[in-house]
């Protein structure tokens, strides 16, 4: 079992958190603080293997708090602001939550959790990788298999995943999906576009063509589209 702290000045946001945590067979919640001095004195007295951390507190910020830490800790940010991410990277967070969180990216971000303490126990990698993602949809949060999905399309305010059998939209961001599939699979090729490399059916001057449909490859992703393509 994984112990871990929530520590989130919001009451909802904390309560919330440790909601979806007891959904979640891997974690144990060792204790949920809005003031996150006293969560710094409950860490000197306690084992904890993760934090569910927000960044933007009074008294003491996410960010100083990890400074103090030091790394002892698995850390999760949580924020309702996305301009923070940037700072996140100057850390060894294992990921990154954008507010509102969804049930099924804050399981994703367990998993990441999963194999970043097995990484460091020197434990080999499970036997079978995961090969779906769970998306949510409307009022019901969906299973897609990896190998089901053609190619994903930012629209307005949503994401269409686009499988050979429907049609699934999604008010995740582009961003999100795509850090949440595996990088050897799946390539962003614009930034309302992003492909499955095992469906491009051939690459013609600066389009990616699928089933018929051609996938623009703009000039701020062809290099990165290129070095995974080979």
């Amino acid at each position: 079992m994984i112990n871990c702290l929530i520590i989130d000045d919001e009451p909802l946001a904390g309560q919330l958190l440790a909601a979806y945590a007891e959904r979640s067979a891997d974690l144990t919640v060792a204790g949920t603080f809005s003031n996150p001095i006293e969560a710094l004195h409950f860490l000197s007295e306690n084992k904890v293997d993760l934090l569910f951390l927000d960044i933007q507190m009074p008294e003491l910020t996410g960010l100083q708090l990890m400074k103090i830490t030091r790394d002892k800790y698995q850390i999760v940010l949580t924020t309702a602001y996305e301009e923070y991410a940037l700072k996140s990277y100057d850390f060894q967070v294992t990921d990154y939550l954008l507010k509102p969180i969804s049930l099924d990216r804050f399981l994703l971000a367990v998993e990441k959790v999963k194999k970043n303490m097995s990484s460091a126990a020197g434990a080999p990698p499970p036997a079978e990788e995961r090969t779906y993602i769970f998306v949510k949809s409307g009022h019901k949060t969906v299973r897609i298999d990896y190998d089901s999905i053609l190619r994903l399309e930012s629209m307005s305010n949503y994401v269409v995943i686009h499988t050979a059998q429907e049609k699934i939209m999604t008010l995740e961001n582009l961003s999100t999906l795509i850090e949440a599939l595996p990088g050897d699979r799946f390539v962003r090729t614009h930034r309302s576009h992003a492909v499955a490399l095992d469906k491009i059916d051939f690459i013609e001057r600066n389009r990616a063509v699928i089933a018929g449909e051609h996938i623009p490859i703009s000039d701020g992703y062809k290099d990165g589209f290129w070095e995974v393509v080979g």
